[in-house]
């Protein structure tokens, strides 16, 4: 309760600093107003947009005072203050479209990052290319949006696909040498939740003909107890249960299935755990799989700008980066990286046309490495993806991931022009792994 209490303390100071009322565009403010939407009530907010929150806080000061390490030494965005304008995303899909018009049409922002339900970006992201206003998804993960959205010109996801989570976390039980002779899914009754299980079943059907499906329970979203369908879990009795569970709904099935025996006996993966990493404690058995949705976290790479912003952001928060955190901090970079490639003069901003064209085949570095917008015509970034395994040392009280292993993006991550679910039922055509 601690750390929740700070964290939130710390995003809500962000949030009462920031101008909410209509006003100028940027380009007569000389500011760059940007709009941030992440979950400040409910039920993601402590775990994941709360944290998300903070890093875009750290990073924005960080930016404007021009203290970022090389490449991003230029002030602001090419030297425009960064004046955020942040929102809540609780509320559901028809307010944040709502909120989202609000943005564009009263607050006059110059763009927008955001959203980590992939409800609401499946809802915002027509509004988007209606509106015309850069956009950028942080977290949000559902594959449906670059299948569906197959024309975008002012959408980008500079973060990783839910794809990637679950043909990683296949590769990584069968490398790894779990029994993996029979698995069952509890995610949630939605988009990422549906996605997610039907990726990680058919790439296990696909890795090793055989393996058995005994159970698939989807709940629906936030609903916070779980014992029915723990219980149906238990008693099919598989190697392996799978779940893509974010925020507090991932961490209360930790808390409930251990206490009720889901995990003895049996390997858990849980593709979004690490955002609970410094939470869990004694609350998840030693061996639980964790990953952060690509290279994120904890399990970010040990570069020059990685080891600044964990160095800062512990400094200003006195906690950890977790996954949320560091997404945002690269959707941020990402959006920098695009408009100053945009090609304005010092001290001014690029069109929103100009932004937008430097975005696709963008190649920029980020506190968890280096991201290539390569995928979806260059609106979709491809990044490698970490797993690794939950030790706690109850006697030091520390959290650590051990096992560690990196899958390419190009290992994990379907080539343009093809489905996720054509691309695992074909066998990977043009997956280069190691």
């Amino acid at each position: 309760m601690k750390t929740t209490t700070k964290t939130l303390g710390s995003a809500l100071a962000l949030a009462a600093t920031v101008a909410l009322t209509s006003g100028a565009s940027a380009a007569d403010e000389a500011k760059f107003r940007l709009g941030l939407v992440t979950f400040l009530s409910g039920a993601a907010a402590g775990p994941f947009g709360v944290p998300a929150a903070n890093g875009a806080k750290v990073l924005i000061e960080a930016l404007n005072d021009g203290q970022v390490p090389a490449p991003y030494t230029a002030k602001g965005i090419n030297g425009v203050e960064i004046e955020p304008v942040i929102i809540d995303e609780a509320g559901g899909t028809t307010k944040q479209v709502e909120e989202y018009r609000n943005l564009v049409e009263r607050q006059k922002v110059d763009a927008v990052i955001g959203y980590i339900s992939s409800g609401d970006c499946l809802a915002v992201s027509p509004v988007v290319e209606e509106l015309k206003v850069p956009t950028v998804f942080f977290d949000c993960g559902t594959s449906r949006l670059f299948e569906e959205n197959k024309t975008p010109t002012y959408l980008f996801r500079t973060g990783p696909d839910a794809v990637i989570d679950n043909i990683a976390a296949a590769r990584y039980l069968i490398d790894t040498g779990r029994k993996t002779d029979s698995i069952a899914g509890i995610n949630q009754n939605y988009a990422w939740g549906q996605d997610s299980w039907a990726d990680f079943k058919a790439t296990m059907l696909a890795l090793k003909p055989g393996t058995k499906v005994v159970a698939e329970q989807f709940p629906k979203i936030f609903q916070g107890q779980y014992g029915a369908e723990i219980s149906a879990i238990s008693v099919a009795r598989p190697d392996v249960v799978h779940s893509s569970f974010w925020g507090g709904d991932m961490e209360a099935l930790v808390l409930q299935g251990t206490a009720r025996g889901l995990f003895d006996g049996r390997t858990g993966i849980l593709t979004t755990g690490e955002s609970g990493l410094d939470r869990f404690k004694a609350q998840a058995p030693n061996g639980l799989i964790l990953g952060a949705r690509g290279p994120f976290g904890a399990l970010q790479p040990d570069t020059a700008l990685s080891k600044w912003f964990t160095a800062l952001y512990n400094a200003k928060t006195g906690l950890q980066p977790t996954y949320p955190t560091s997404k945002m901090a690269q959707a941020i970079l990402g959006l920098k990286a695009a408009a100053e490639k945009a090609g304005a003069k010092p001290g001014s901003l690029p069109s929103k046309e100009a932004l937008v064209g430097a975005f696709p085949g963008l190649t920029f570095e980020s506190v968890a490495g280096t991201v290539a917008m390569s995928r979806a015509g260059g609106h979709q970034a491809l990044q490698d993806i970490t797993y690794g395994e939950y030790q706690y040392d109850k006697k030091a009280d520390k959290a650590s991931l051990a096992k560690l292993k990196t899958y390419a993006g190009d290992c994990v991550m379907p080539p343009d022009g093809i489905s996720s679910a054509d691309w695992i039922k074909a066998g990977f055509p043009g997956a280069k792994c190691n």
